[in-house]
């Protein structure tokens, strides 16, 4: 057993596999916000939820709002699925979530918390892990299985 290889897998990953990674999170992120998104888009009644949202959190214009951030969701997402355009995507999506986090999930935590529990919390929302996903991917890139990628390399040749 080649003991140096397991000791650097254990310490440092496998760089081998990074391209895999960044794929996986990519693609099921990407489809997540462009489901997501058609849902509210393409079904009927399917603003509705997000408009009572942003009429609760006293955003303006919630109706406009509503079909904005559904956009936002379903070609943001579907951009990061294919690889194309990702890192605005991203910073968009980045935005969203972000607004989404000070608009209505702060506002579902439990008040008294120690600063511990309430980190804890915070850190459980699913907005915030977005967030964290979407700074990942702009720092990263979209990986080499995208169309990113391929333009990069005729654009910059």
């Amino acid at each position: 057993m080649d003991w140096k290889r397991l000791v650097q897998f254990a310490l440092l990953g496998s760089s081998g596999f990074e391209q895999y990674a960044i794929l996986l999170v990519r693609i099921s992120i990407g489809l997540f916000f462009a489901i997501s998104g058609a849902n509210k888009l393409f079904v009927a009644g399917g603003t509705k939820p997000v408009y009572d949202t942003l009429v609760k959190s006293k955003v303006p214009f919630p109706r406009q709002t509503a079909y904005f951030v559904s956009g936002v969701e379903f070609v943001g997402g579907s951009l990061i699925t294919v690889g194309l355009l990702s890192s605005p995507a991203c910073v968009a999506l980045l935005i969203d979530m972000t607004v989404a986090v000070l608009t209505n999930a702060l506002s579902t935590m439990p008040k008294g918390l120690s600063p511990l529990s309430w980190l804890d919390d915070f850190l459980y929302l699913p907005e915030v892990l977005y967030v964290l996903f979407f700074i990942w991917l702009i720092c990263s890139g979209p990986g080499k299985i995208s169309i990113d990628y391929w333009l990069a390399g005729k654009l910059l040749e």
